[in-house]
């Protein structure tokens, strides 16, 4: 199970920090992503991070170098660090955990959270 949390309302330029609390065994055997969702619009990758985190990472264009993923196996925690908001950004975010690498497409995720919403104004 996948409970993200930390979603709000932001200013553009602001910063926020998206957590996800996994419940359940082997946390350091899943590859790890977020996806966001606009209204309207298709579920959307953001970032993933491979078993052992650090530097195996992968960003979509539109948030590399603003956003940042990380994971700590030692409290099956996964955090996505946004920063210089901007109001495309607006949309609800997804946890997901997977066992595939790199996994840049959400049918390569198995499990799925319930969602943050993220509203970014102007």
């Amino acid at each position: 199970q996948l409970v993200e949390s930390g979603g709000g309302l932001v200013q553009a330029g602001d910063s926020l920090r998206l957590s996800c609390a996994a419940s359940g065994r082997d946390f350091n055997k899943y590859v790890m992503g977020w996806f966001r969702q606009a209204p309207g619009k298709e579920r959307e990758f953001v970032a993933t991070i491979t078993w052992s985190g650090g530097d195996s990472t992968f960003y979509d264009d539109s948030v590399k170098g603003r956003f940042t993923i990380s994971r700590d196996n030692t409290k099956n925690m996964v955090y996505l660090q946004m920063n210089s908001l901007k109001p495309e950004d607006t949309a609800v975010y997804y946890c997901a955990a997977g066992t595939r690498w790199p996994a840049k497409v959400k049918y390569d995720y198995l499990v799925w959270g319930q969602g943050t919403q993220v509203t970014v104004s102007s």
